[in-house]
């Protein structure tokens, strides 16, 4: 009788905690922000412009990746933990600059081979992206850093003579230098594609990119040469940019990797098959291996990569868009977040999209709360530490070198996607204090930030209509 009461005890203890006797964890390994600068502006690496890799051929190039702190003079004396509020800061502003723009986007005007790859490089530029690449412009090319944006399309660079220009690591690039520079007539295809476009007295064409901080660059719209090592893509359309202002910090100029029809990837389509991905590494480290990468071609699609459909907004043809069906914490669906929660619907409102240049994604507000809820329910052995700038849960972890932690799955249609927990709990301190690495916004549009993609070869294949995610894919 005894032993049979102790097992009524015992289901009932279990029944009282379902959600802890049924959740997946894993492990862990806890690394808090390092406790001074380990970069500084004389570590700055320096770049060959004739030097092949082995694997290297003419179509196929690979170079490391570098922090903007590398290249930008307001990095020097900054401590990590200051660098790190300055980028959620600059986050915020980009994500409330995408929302925006998504809100009030137009209607979309339908009249309006080989393989490469080049370094990426991580920054903290405000309206224009993350991640920088080195980019030879020109004949002979002048190499310069150039932003890597897939919410923005015009490639564009400052350039002199500069009515404003602001302070760049290179020089300005000076086209009439270049050999290989074609001004754009007014009344070219070319031309009208711009959203917003105008002449000079010489009737070549001018162009206005506007973004959601305020930033711009306006100057005139050309055709230049573009070299990644020895790979040269001719007949590029760029702006050449003679007043430029915002806060771009360092770069020469942004390369866009959008959808739109002036992209890089949409402009050299037929040449690359209108593929390319990239794989970022854990920016946390300055001495990260192995390096990130972005790569143009067939030989972008990797093999293990899972894909889901790209969806198309009707008013805005610039973002990536998904379909995402629920969230899973633990091994458990989250109740209360389905696809009605993420739906782009028919006029271009809602919807989920993937960007290189925000860092944290942000949520659906309802979806957020409840994907927050389930995580801290399954969290709630580690110790609650207070908020910290835009996360609203986090952990005082000193003292531990590993924790276990609520497995996170993001459920897209047709591929599911499983966290590494470095990707959702992260360090933004040096004394051990750990955040969920998500946000909710009252916007209708969710973001999937590049903190949730590091580690991740995120493929974008527009020929196939398809964005594919393959783990590890780094290496």
């Amino acid at each position: 009788m005894a032993a049979l009461s102790s097992a009524f005890f015992l289901l009932f203890l279990f029944s009282c905690h379902p959600i802890f006797a049924s959740l997946d964890y894993q492990t862990l390994s806890l690394r808090p922000l390092p406790t001074a600068q380990h970069y500084s502006l004389s570590s700055k690496p320096q770049y060959s412009q004739t030097l092949v890799q082995p694997d290297d051929s003419e179509n196929t190039l690979s170079l490391d990746l570098h922090h903007i702190d590398l290249i930008s003079s307001a990095a020097v004396n900054a401590t990590p933990k200051a660098l790190f509020v300055k980028r959620l800061q600059r986050d915020a502003a980009r994500a409330k600059a995408l929302s925006l723009l998504a809100a009030a986007a137009p209607p979309h005007n339908a009249t309006r081979g080989r393989d490469f790859s080049s370094s990426v490089i991580s920054g903290l530029a405000q309206g224009s992206g993350e991640y920088f690449t080195r980019l030879g412009v020109g004949t002979p090319p002048k190499y310069a850093f150039m932003v890597l944006d897939t919410g923005s399309d015009v490639v564009w660079l400052q350039c002199s003579p500069c009515r404003k220009c602001y302070a760049q690591t290179d020089p300005v690039f000076d086209p009439s230098k270049s050999s290989s520079f074609v001004g754009v007539k007014c009344d070219s295809p070319l031309c009208r594609r711009l959203d917003s476009s105008g002449c000079n007295k010489r009737q070549t064409c001018l162009y206005q990119v506007s973004y959601g901080d305020g930033s711009f660059t306006v100057g005139d719209f050309s055709t230049e040469t573009l070299t990644f090592r020895r790979t040269r893509v001719r007949n590029v359309a760029l702006g050449c940019g003679h007043d430029n202002e915002g806060l771009f910090v360092g770069a020469a100029g942004l390369l866009g990797l959008g959808r739109g029809r002036l992209s890089f990837p949409s402009q050299a389509g037929r040449r690359f098959g209108r593929k390319f991905s990239y794989c970022l590494v854990d920016r946390s480290s300055a001495s990260s291996r192995p390096s990130s990468s972005i790569v143009f071609g067939d030989s972008a699609v990797s093999r293990s990569a899972v894909f889901t459909p790209l969806l198309t907004n009707p008013k805005l043809d610039t973002f990536y868009y998904v379909e995402l069906t629920g969230i899973s914490i633990g091994g458990a669906r989250v109740r209360g977040i389905n696809p009605s929660v993420f739906k782009l619907d028919p006029t271009g409102n809602g919807g989920v999209i993937v960007d290189s240049g925000t860092s944290v994604t942000r949520l659906t507000r309802a979806a957020y709360v409840a994907m927050r809820d389930a995580f801290r329910k399954g969290a709630s052995d580690l110790k609650p530490s207070s908020e910290f700038s835009l996360f609203d849960t986090c952990f005082d972890l000193s003292g531990k070198t590993e924790v276990k932690v609520p497995t996170v799955v993001l459920h897209f249609r047709g591929a599911d996607v499983s966290l590494p927990a470095a990707n959702y709990l992260i360090p933004v301190d040096t004394e051990g204090k750990f955040c969920f690495a998500f946000a909710g916004t009252t916007s209708g549009l969710s973001i999937i930030g590049n903190i949730q993609q590091q580690g991740f070869r995120v493929v974008f294949d527009l020929a196939g209509s398809r964005l594919g995610f393959a783990a590890s894919g780094c290496a």
